[in-house]
């Protein structure tokens, strides 16, 4: 007998059957308060695969009393928005749930902009990238950013252990459950994931035998279906974790074989195009400060062109930051002042880098004796710019490459030996 994905058989019917989230469902939280009051106004969920947007989307349209709509942006296009918009001009408000809604393209949205700023549609859309890179300002101005975070253990082990509970088909199949570390593992915080899994052990276990599941169990069965399980995306942080690590690595050829593996199973250009933008400053930073720029010209020039012309620009760029020089100096830096400042975030500005616009600031001493460096010799005069608790606290150390170790020996000619440089 054939049945719904497990997924879509234990979608909750009711906040109370909603788990995770708690940031934004708990008592006196945003969506929480939505629902207590059943209005709900256009927002978008940000959030990894599997965290529950769709489930949360229909709850929201239940309590909101208004007419749902689904529709995904992979399918669907102006023609479909514009049927909906028609619809709710002449009938009333619609709830309209668009999935992967970074997949529009500029004018899709443009065509919901208008519905959405006079009230026709209600939006909620689900994204799984930044929406300030993927939905056009004008949409994004008009609907709040909700957050969603990839579930913790703890709720994933509550959404296996509810799912065991609660499903017949699951029930009919006797199952004992061992063992979950390597369903922890291969569900990686996605509930669609950890239930896709439930699904395949379910079909593989003999009609009359108990199922066990432990580790070696969900293993072999991973690896027999490994197909199957690519189709869902199911290799997405692996395959880009192996492209990144060849950048990182220096080997072209590594890299552009896993890039390849991720456009022949259908990733998103952009987000091959962002990783690398990312890249570049994580991984190369000043020790090749082009490699920035051109990864920034490979994320438009990819927004412009599209696939699968922009392969060929992926590829360029993808040789071009493997073979440059690399440095995590500005990572490491940006860490390092984080922790710092977390430490020391009540530590007061001293007086003479304090701004002076009014009279009584400049009574009280704000701005006094600071020294302009380019009123000294060289643009530079020896100054202290930290609080004086972490006076001489060294944050950026640069990397051992040419570029790096001329900032290195600029910075011991300025500073002499308060930095250590």
């Amino acid at each position: 007998m054939n049945h719904k994905p497990l997924a879509a058989r234990l979608r909750p019917q009711n906040i109370d059957e909603y788990i995770g989230q708690q940031h934004l469902l708990g008592e006196g939280k945003p969506l929480r308060l939505m629902l207590d009051r059943g209005f709900v106004s256009s927002l978008i969920l940000w959030g990894p695969p599997g965290v529950g947007k769709t489930s949360l989307a229909q709850l929201l349209a239940s309590k909101a009393a208004l007419p749902f709509r689904q529709i995904s942006a992979i399918n669907s296009g102006v023609k479909d928005m514009r049927e909906i918009i028609e619809q709710a001009k002449s009938g009333g408000s619609i709830l309209l749930f668009v999935d992967e809604i970074h997949r529009f393209s500029k004018s899709q949205q443009d065509a919901l902009l208008g519905a959405v700023e006079n009230g026709d549609i209600v939006l909620i859309g689900a994204t799984t990238e930044n929406p300030s890179f993927e939905v056009i300002p004008a949409l994004l101005s008009r609907c709040a950013v909700y957050v969603l975070a990839a579930f913790s253990e703890q709720e994933m082990l509550q959404l296996l252990a509810n799912a065991l509970e609660k499903d017949m088909v699951l029930q009919a199949k006797n199952i004992a459950l061992r063992e979950t570390d390597a369903l922890l593992y291969y569900s990686g915080g996605d509930a669609r994931k950890l239930f896709n899994i439930l699904d395949m052990l379910a079909e593989s276990a003999h009609a009359d035998a108990p199922l066990v599941i432990d580790n070696y169990l969900v293993e072999n069965l991973i690896q027999q279906n490994s197909t199957r399980y690519d189709k869902s995306g199911e290799q997405h942080y692996d395959l880009i974790s192996a492209f990144i690590k060849s950048l990182r690595g220096s080997d072209p050829n590594a890299a552009l074989y896993w890039m390849a593996r991720m456009l022949l199973g259908g990733e998103d250009p952009l987000f091959i195009a962002r990783r690398m933008f990312i890249f570049a400053a994580e991984d190369i930073g000043n020790a090749n400060p082009t490699a920035l720029i051109l990864a920034n010209t490979c994320f438009d020039a990819c927004h412009k062109i599209g696939y699968p012309e922009c392969r060929i620009i992926l590829s360029q760029t993808c040789i071009y930051l493997a073979n440059s020089l690399k440095s995590n100096a500005a990572y490491t830096a940006i860490e390092a002042a984080f922790a710092l400042a977390q430490k020391n975030e009540n530590l007061n500005v001293p007086l003479h880098l304090r701004n002076a616009p009014t009279r009584l600031m400049k009574d009280l001493n704000y701005g006094k004796n600071y020294r302009y460096p380019h009123q000294f010799e060289g643009n530079f005069v020896v100054e202290e710019y930290l609080p004086e608790k972490i006076s001489g606290t060294k944050i950026f150390t640069p990397g051992n490459n040419p570029r790096e170790n001329e900032m290195a020996a600029r910075l011991k000619h300025w500073w002499k030996d308060k930095y250590r440089y």
